[in-house]
Formats: structure tokens, sequence, C-alpha cells
């Protein structure tokens, strides 16, 4: 055969492949489930607080609130209003949540039971941003605490470790009204917390140190609220047919779903070693948009609409067209069966950067 004639067919082959690679892609719309995580700048407290459930000490007027809670899911507005804000120093990340409240009512005490079965107000603390090893912190208006640590989220096979208790912890709750009272109508409640820092930044595993100027973690604050009948004078999560009702759950940065425990949706706070956060800027992240559609697409391809694909045998390849929003070309990504699970491949436009997501969640750079 002429070299020429060979190079031809060669070509030719090579395009019919390269073609059908094209017409075999997947296309998925994950635009849907990626959003873009509020945020907050945390400012550095002078002194130590004393925690007392108000935040009429001058260091909190350095303290923006946040904006308002939304549904979990955001399509509804909660029936009662939610702001939170955040101070830290050397010692602790001091937390402040006012909450909007007709009816203050608690009825669980003992340590670390699950709080949420009660009205409560929940923080989330993933320093690292890895989804890996977090922590969570549950406080009902009795001030009785639920404090866990998570290896890795629920998804993939997390175990809560209850043992993870803040010896530390501060937290105090100031009711605007009266306690388990449902012959009147209350204003509401509040809380302070003081969470050991200690204990947070060893959640970092080799950089476990203070947090720098200009350092993010991600956090996620979840309000439950149930409803509920009044029985011999008594509060109760309200039941119809026998059964609970299911609760109302109000979060400062939006998880379109109900479901706290996917951490790569909480929002990002940003460290400042000033009193105050009034004129410090965020850090943007060029490839934020990427990281959430890496994730969603790690969703779709563990749980969802691409799951199909872990049937293939290992070395198994597809291409797939991702649109992650209304305004950007769709991304391309290779999925890549290996003898585990997958590897989800996509490369930044902005920046250039390839992301790997496996079939753990895990998000890393080529």
């Amino acid at each position: 055969m002429k070299p020429t004639i060979y190079l031809m067919l060669l070509f030719v082959a090579f395009s019919c492949i390269n073609n059908s690679s094209r017409k075999n892609s997947v296309f998925i719309d994950v635009s849907k489930d990626v959003l873009t995580p509020r945020n907050y700048i945390i400012a550095k407290a002078e002194k130590p607080l004393n925690i007392d459930g108000l935040a009429d000490e001058t260091a909190w007027d350095g303290a923006e609130f946040s904006q308002a809670f939304i549904d979990i899911e955001g399509d509804k507005t909660p029936t009662y209003e939610t702001r939170m804000k955040m101070l830290w120093d050397d010692d602790f990340l001091y937390v402040f949540a006012n909450m909007e409240e007709p009816h203050v009512w608690g009825n669980l005490r003992q340590r670390d039971t699950i709080i949420f079965y009660n009205n409560d107000f929940e923080v989330f603390i993933d320093p690292d941003g890895s989804t890996y090893a977090y922590g969570e912190i549950e406080i009902n208006v009795l001030n009785t605490v639920w404090d866990l640590l998570l290896d890795k989220p629920y998804r993939v096979g997390g175990i809560p470790v209850f043992h993870w208790n803040l010896d530390e912890l501060k937290s105090a709750i100031h009711i605007d009204g009266t306690l388990n009272n449902p012959n009147d109508i209350d204003e509401g409640w509040s809380i302070e917390i003081a969470i050991p820092m200690k204990a947070l930044v060893e959640l970092k595993g080799q950089r476990s140190s203070l947090p720098e100027d200009g350092e993010q973690w991600k956090m996620g604050f979840s309000r439950v609220n149930w409803q509920f009948d009044v029985k011999n004078g008594r509060y109760d999560r309200k039941k119809v047919e026998g059964k609970y009702l299911p609760e109302y759950n109000w979060v400062w940065s939006p998880q379109l779903v109900i479901n706290m425990h996917e951490p790569e949706k909480w929002g990002i706070v940003q460290f400042t070693s000033k009193n105050s956060s009034e004129g410090v800027k965020l850090i943007n992240d060029d490839d934020l948009l990427i990281k959430q559609t890496a994730y969603a697409l790690f969703r779709h391809a563990r749980f969802g609409s691409l799951k199909n694909l872990a049937e293939n045998k290992a070395g198994f390849e597809q291409s797939i067209e991702a649109k992650y929003s209304e305004n950007e070309t769709p991304i391309a990504a290779n999925y890549f069966k290996t003898n585990l699970g997958f590897e989800i491949k996509l490369k930044s436009s902005k920046t250039g950067v390839v992301y790997i997501i496996n079939e753990q969640g895990i998000l890393r750079k080529e």
C-alpha cells in the first residue's frame, strides 16, 4: 500500500472514531443541581466574649448579620425569620443566631440525644472544604447539645462519631417570652455559641493551625422547626394518622434538597484578622462553578441518571456534555470506570485546571 493512501485511510479512521465519540456523548443538564453558595466574612474579636445568649457586647458590632435563612429546597419562604452572625479569636469560633418563634418549647434534656426532634439550631463545619471529616452541632432551646463528627457524608457510608464531645464548648439561650407556656405568644429565642477552635483546626489534618487571613472554610447552618400540638398543657410534635408531620428546614445557604449532608453546597466563610468585616472583600474562586459541576456529576453517577454507567467493566469510558449554566457552553467531561468505582474528569475553561472526582465524592486536581 502506498504511504499516501495509508495516511488517508488512517485519517478517515481517526475522523470516524472522533465523530463516533461525539455522537456517543451523553448530554446532561445539571444547571439545577449547581449553585453559588452564600458567603460570610468573619471578623476577629479583640477579647473573649461572655456567652449569655445575647449579642450585646461591643465586639458583636463588628459582625454583620447574615441574610435571612431560606427554605432548604429554596422554593418556599420560611414562616419565621432566622439570621446569624459570627466572630472568632484564637480560642473560639463564635456564633450568634436570632430566631422568631411565637411558641418557644422543648423537652429534650439529655446530651447527645437526637436534638432535631425538637426545634433546634444547627452548625456544620468543614474547615478544609474536602466534604470529609466535618463537625455538626445541634442545640435546642433548653441548651441541650448534640455534637458529633462525620468521617465522611452518609451518602458514601459515613459513620457519626457521637463521642466527639467538645468539652470546652460554651452555649447559652435567651428567650424573649416564656418557655413551654402555650397560653401566651412569644417573640422568639436567640443562641450564642463558642466552639473551641482547637478541635476545629484538627479537622484540617496536616494543616492544623489557626485560620490565616483570607482562609476560607465551608460552613452550613440550619434551623429545624416543627408543627406542634398541645395536650394537657404540653407541647409535642404534631401527628396526623399516627405519624409525625415532617419538619421545616430553614438554612443560611440553599441545599436544593432536604439533606444537610451534602457539604459541597455549604456556604463559604472567609476569615479576617480585622475587628470588623466592613471593607473586606471575598476572595473569589474562578473555578467555583466547575467544582460544583464536578460534584453534581458525581451525584448523578453515583445515585442518579448516570448510575447505569457503573454496570460497565473497568476501562469503560464515556464522554459527557454537562450543561451547568444557562449562560455558559456545556462543559466536556469524561467518565472512566475503575476497578473500585469511577472517575470523572473535567477541565476548567477559565483556569485550565483539570479536576477529577471519584465514586467517593473526593475531588482533586490532576
